[in-house]
């Protein structure tokens, strides 16, 4: 399960904030991290399994002053694919046993080139 982490930063300029993001990203289980807040002090870390207490740590120890703000669990979205072919499965009767032949249906396509047909 996905997590939300924000962890309030103390940053003295733009090279600690990369240093400080850089110490987030370096944690196994993150997938992304990026700077929120309205004066872009905290950092918001999204992963499956990363350790909360150890990442607040190690922004203490390498860059200054860090406080946990938040851990929330993060709701997954699930992406439909609309645009997949859909198969038609049409019966063939041949030799006396029914058969199933599946043929996929494609859009047909408008900007082919018309010149292979001419003779």
């Amino acid at each position: 399960m996905k997590h939300q982490i924000v962890i309030k930063v103390k940053v003295n300029g733009p090279k600690s904030r990369s240093k400080a993001l850089q110490i987030a990203v370096g944690l196994p289980g993150v997938e992304s991290a990026g700077l929120g807040g309205q004066d872009k002090s905290q950092i918001e870390v999204v992963g499956d399994g990363v350790d909360a207490v150890e990442l607040v740590n190690l922004l203490r120890k390498k860059v200054g002053y860090a406080e946990l703000a938040s851990v929330a669990a993060v709701a997954e979205k699930k992406e439909v694919n609309e645009s997949a072919v859909q198969p038609v499965a049409w019966p063939m009767y041949g030799g006396g046993t029914p058969q199933t032949y599946i043929y996929p249906i494609h859009p047909p396509n408008y900007y082919q080139d018309l010149s292979r047909f001419i003779m």
